[in-house]
């Protein structure tokens, strides 16, 4: 086609063009703005992912638990029924279905009394994301058939307490009316910068606190759930829902930390308004080369009109140069995003305060959508934009251009 011709040829900006230095400033303009808006999005998406997963890691994404929450200290058990179970398991998204318990007590030491809550989990449980964290030490023994006094604390409490590894946790658990004591071994030490779980928890074995609950094996503080699409959460918990007995009650991660997925949502008003102003960057500084281009060569505008080149023709012209200024600034940007965020994701260059962001380094999200997307919208947002400046072509009139020349 002869307009890419003549857009390769006639508008290519040599040094000493009054053009040249304005697209570069466009080129660099969107690079940069490609650049924010990648980095931004990468960076928020892989905040919010990073605290989700801790949160989840914690518990679970679903709870399934006796509608008699009991008091603070005392959960009412729930009996396993293996039916139940195998029919939960069965339906769509549920990856895993596992058991625990909690219960509230103190630990005491010569100098220190600290509130914790024990967290008892089953021989299945998947403690893939304390054992990701450990500081030192290993995970507690569930192998044999009598529970062991090991248990898992985090680097919080060790700090408080003074204890580390090998060290004896006297804890005292409140039990009706009074309490009763147990000694642990700690076997490992936990952190994952979330202040309000690591000020608290201790992980052990579900067995202690079947024992010290009079429990018998059959029951359980509830059900956790884990699912295989964090964005089908509400849909899955329905089907829980209708699944369990009528005497059980079922809640998600976010319903039971509202505050935090509360706030994590606020984060997404701040990924649109930076797009929207780099878009906006992008959008004036691509119209403004285009406008002065045209500026620049109305002569020659001019005469593709007088030769028979109609206003359709010419305007494709400065539309195919347009567009590829700004594909040459969305590589550019996409190129330098995507090299930013893999030294980022192997190397965590930049470190962030773990008790203000609950997150010890700057997550980013490598999903090759976000660059795509970004890269995508860009091009597409200013190739509509620039059709409004390129309509002044038409009114180009070939014999005033010609004889001012």
């Amino acid at each position: 086609m002869f307009e890419r011709f003549i857009a390769r040829r006639f508008l290519s900006h040599r040094r000493g063009s009054f053009s040249a230095p304005l697209v570069r400033i466009a080129t660099y303009s969107i690079a940069l703005g490609v650049l924010v808006m990648t980095m931004s999005v990468s960076i928020l998406q892989g905040f919010q992912k990073a605290i989700s997963d801790k949160v989840v890691g914690f518990g679970s994404h679903i709870v399934v638990k006796s509608y008699d929450v009991g008091n603070l200290y005392e959960e009412t058990p729930i009996v396993t029924d293996l039916n139940e179970i195998a029919d939960l398991e069965s339906l769509p998204g549920v990856k895993q279905v596992q058991y625990y318990a909690t219960k509230g007590g103190m630990v005491k030491t010569d100098n220190q009394i600290h509130g914790i809550v024990m967290k008892g989990t089953s021989r299945d449980y998947d403690l893939s994301f304390f054992e990701e964290n450990l500081v030192r030490g290993r995970l507690f023994d569930m192998s044999d058939s009598v529970a062991k006094n090991e248990v898992i604390i985090s680097q919080t409490i060790a700090r408080k307490l003074g204890l580390d590894t090998a060290s004896k946790m006297r804890t005292y658990f409140w039990q009706g009316e009074g309490y009763r004591a147990r000694a642990f071994t700690v076997v490992g030490i936990y952190s994952t910068d979330l202040t309000e779980f690591d000020e608290h928890y201790v992980i052990g074995d579900l067995r202690h606190l079947q024992k010290l609950n009079g429990w018998s094996e059959s029951e359980v503080g509830g059900y956790e759930i884990l699912v295989d699409d964090f964005g089908r959460l509400d849909a899955i918990a329905q089907a829980v829902g209708e699944t369990v007995n009528y005497d059980k009650t079922v809640t998600t991660v976010v319903e039971e930390n509202q505050t935090l997925f509360s706030w994590l949502e606020l984060l997404n008003s701040n990924i649109v308004l930076i797009i929207c102003v780099m878009a906006m960057v992008c959008i004036v500084s691509v119209v403004s080369a285009l406008l002065i281009m045209i500026f620049e060569k109305t002569s020659m505008i001019g005469v593709l009109k007088t030769l028979g080149a109609s206003n359709a023709a010419v305007r494709r012209i400065f539309l195919i140069k347009s567009v590829r200024i700004t594909g040459v600034g969305i590589l550019t940007g996409t190129a330098l995003a995507v090299g930013l965020c893999l030294l980022q994701h192997f190397f965590r260059i930049v470190k962030l305060d773990s008790e203000s962001y609950s997150v010890g380094y700057m997550p980013v999200d490598l999903s090759p959508w976000i660059f795509i997307a970004i890269a995508a919208g860009t091009i597409v947002a200013c190739t509509v934009a620039l059709l409004l400046p390129a309509a002044y072509i038409s009114r180009v009139e070939p014999a005033k251009t010609i004889r001012f020349e």
